[in-house]
């Protein structure tokens, strides 16, 4: 009997914190960001986001689940929406600028062994930063302790060190092979940042980071046939709340939960990642934020911005010959594996989540007409029977050398081609290997990046001084504002949502 109970007593005895999340720690406390491109690149990020946010607005199921919990409720100090009259408490104010930001799937992208976006990670960041500043600003540390004036400087630090955990993880472990969404990523980046944010100490920040890791992670069904659905558009501000809520449980007090990831039996890897522990390309530094992709011209999803710049390009080849998409008798699309294995769906799509999605649908688009909007997944689009009719026309396969070239270091490409073959016997074909939101491209891309952001700015706010304000504000000198000057810029004024 002594020997089974000594043997239970060590069993108990608690390990030192996972290595992983030491790791995590020591790189949001500790690492010192110091790179031009990465605070640049945060700045047009941070631009691209807020106005994805705000385009998203003028979806009624996107706004309707904007605001708080208890209908009238305003947060004194709390955090405000960007496009919104709402000022929330900041659990809840990571849900709505998190959930706004990814509507429409037209924010940054990062893609390797797991795909994401992690710009969803500015849903918790800024309510935080904003909540505090508002806090402090008004009642110094009397009320909230850690409170303390954030500039836009800080925000951008926080998004290139969130970008970079959630992008270093996804390099080399796929969490969509195990049956899990992405946003479990933008739950442990998000609640590592703000941990630091709100004062928490190191080790406190591995206790907030193993809390994120030991919650509950959400299934990737709702990305997929036959259970494509909007919560795909909300999941991140979902993740984000959770975070920003996570981490104030251990400023209370929380302990964490060392070994999450390696316990036997109950720890992440047995239980959700079939046993195998996280594989690492490289350090943590700013190499995500760095070479993060844009969605600049085409609100699709990643894997097929390629396809729909071949696809424009064919488009404008037809109406040169003097044919139309009437005149195709077939469409041969050559994608990479994941984007073959994500988006290569026949069959009846839906609803507008079941439609951006596919990359038939966003294919068979802009051959018919030369263009692909958010407004093009719709109902009063998607009714047009022609776009299923050439659906019908094509066959997607994975290229090979596409595959390769995604996952290299070096390239990162996201190659598509798409070949039409007319009815005539002619054929005509595009091949492109990286979109206009490549590294590679960034300076042909950037100018049309800040169109975008113009764009989505102007069709939000109706005012002129006000537009104007935002873009004057918004330039190279923007990290040395005041967070929440900043974001009262954002403020609607003639209606809540």
């Amino acid at each position: 009997m002594s020997g089974v109970l000594s043997r239970i007593i060590t069993d108990n005895v608690r390990p030192e914190p996972d290595k992983v999340l030491q790791e995590i720690a020591d790189y949001v406390h500790f690492y010192q960001i110091d790179s031009p491109v990465a605070i640049e690149t945060a700045r047009l990020c941070l631009l691209d986001t807020l106005g994805c946010g705000l385009e998203a607005l003028k979806y009624d199921n996107c706004a309707r689940l904007i605001g708080p919990v208890v209908p009238g409720t305003v947060v004194p100090n709390g955090t405000k929406v960007p496009g919104t009259s709402y000022q929330l408490d900041p659990v809840r104010g990571a849900f709505a600028i998190g959930m706004a930001v990814r509507w429409l799937d037209y924010n940054d992208c990062w893609l390797a062994a797991e795909w994401g976006h992690p710009s969803d990670n500015l849903g918790g960041i800024l309510a935080v930063a904003d909540w505090l500043s508002r806090t402090y600003r008004a009642s110094g540390t009397s009320v909230v302790s850690f409170a303390k004036q954030f500039k836009i400087m800080d925000v951008l630090k926080a998004m290139i060190k969130a970008h970079e955990i959630q992008g270093v993880l996804a390099i080399k472990n796929s969490f969509n092979a195990v049956g899990l969404d992405h946003v479990v990523l933008v739950k442990v980046a998000t609640t590592a940042v703000i941990s630091k944010m709100i004062g928490l100490s190191r080790d406190q920040t591995v206790d907030a980071v193993s809390q994120a890791w030991v919650d509950g992670q959400s299934l990737r069904t709702y990305r997929h046939a036959p259970n494509t659905g909007s919560r795909k558009s909300w999941a991140a501000g979902d993740a984000g709340s959770r975070a920003v809520n996570l981490a104030l449980i251990v400023q209370k007090g929380e302990a964490g939960l060392p070994s999450v990831l390696t316990a036997k039996t109950w720890g992440f890897y047995d239980v959700l990642f079939k046993g195998k522990p996280f594989k690492f390309q490289r350090p943590y530094g700013s190499y995500v934020m760095e070479n993060v992709l844009f969605k600049i011209s085409y609100p699709a999803e990643f894997h097929a911005q390629t396809a729909v710049e071949a696809a424009m390009t064919l488009h404008k080849k037809l109406s040169d010959l003097g044919k139309s998409a009437a005149d195709i008798a077939s469409v041969m699309i050559r994608t990479q594996e994941s984007g073959n294995r994500i988006i290569n769906k026949t069959g009846p799509l839906y609803n507008y989540a079941d439609r951006d999605h596919c990359i038939q649908y966003m294919v068979a688009v802009p051959l018919l007409y030369g263009r692909l909007t958010a407004d093009d997944y719709s109902d009063a689009v998607a009714t047009d029977p022609a776009i299923d009719e050439l659906r019908a026309k094509m066959t997607c396969t994975e290229d090979e050398s596409f595959t390769v070239d995604y996952h290299a270091p070096d390239k990162r490409f996201i190659g598509n081609a798409v070949k039409i073959m007319l009815t005539d016997g002619t054929e005509l074909e595009e091949e492109v290997h990286y979109p206009i939101g490549h590294r590679l491209r960034r300076e042909e891309g950037t100018p049309v990046l800040l169109q975008k952001f113009e764009r989505h700015v102007r069709g939000r706010f109706a005012d002129e001084q006000q537009v104007q304000s935002i873009l004057e504000k918004s330039d190279k000198n923007i990290g040395e504002l005041n967070v929440d000057e900043y974001v009262d810029l954002y403020v609607k004024k003639d209606k809540i949502c």
